[in-house]
């Protein structure tokens, strides 16, 4: 069995089998209320053999029974819970030189994906409203008010996005007018909203980082050339 797979440690893509992934279950009822269940113990380390670091993961099924031509055997139902226990979350390593604050949102809303979905999705609206402030300079109002002020310099589906983030956000940051009225957000939901946090730190931070250091190097050359051209130009004679 092999699978394609990124580390989240070092960011490297790779493919990893057998030789890489491991995984163990733990059959038990003990006349627990939810019957008989299975503990899916499941290792991967990294094969880039700068970082070998391992993620380990646990996750808790129902054991059903499941009838065939050749009899009967148990397998895995539905999926109760999951736990990630190295590293505790999907946070990506980022860059130093990311404001801290929007890092500390990103990182803990990753944190708390599973325990609380909606919590994170409302800390990466947190985090994305200190993106739009830092990285396009808008003057502090509300959320909605600062997106639509960026909505002339980003793509429309970009845009479109980004008020998803606040809309689900909110969710959480708000009560709703009827408190009886809950509106959930699932970890599938809040993990979308991390990507969009993630993509946008990429196209709007690293790009930018990345183009001054290109433009740099380009402007040391010019420079170290223009030295060059002066020293053959008017040559130093020996006394």
């Amino acid at each position: 069995m092999s699978k394609s797979w990124q580390c989240p440690f070092c960011n490297n893509h790779s493919t990893v089998n057998n030789q890489n992934m491991s995984s163990g279950d733990l059959f038990f009822d003990n006349e627990n209320k939810l019957g008989r269940l299975n503990l899916k113990i499941e290792s991967i380390t990294c094969p880039n053999p700068d970082c070998r670091e391992f993620v380990l993961e646990a996750h808790l099924f129902e054991s059903v029974i499941k009838n065939s031509n050749f009899g009967s055997s148990y397998v895995d139902g539905s999926l109760i819970y999951s736990w990630k226990l190295h590293p505790q979350s999907t946070a990506k390593p980022l860059p130093d030189y990311i404001p801290t604050a929007i890092k500390a949102d990103y990182k803990e809303a990753c944190s708390i994906l599973n325990l609380s979905p909606k919590a994170s999705a409302t800390l990466a609206r947190r985090c994305l409203q200190g993106m739009i402030r830092n990285f396009w300079e808008v003057k502090p109002q509300n959320l909605f008010q600062e997106i639509e002020s960026i909505k002339d310099k980003v793509e429309p589906d970009t845009w479109e996005a980004i008020d998803v983030v606040r809309k689900v956000g909110n969710i959480g940051a708000h009560m709703e007018k009827d408190i009886n009225q809950i509106v959930e957000v699932d970890e599938n939901e809040a993990s979308l909203l991390i990507g969009l946090i993630e993509m946008l730190i990429e196209e709007w931070y690293v790009s930018r980082y990345e183009r001054k250091q290109r433009l740099a190097q380009i402007k040391q050359l010019g420079q170290d050339k223009d030295v060059q051209r002066k020293m053959k130009s008017n040559p130093v004679t020996p006394n």
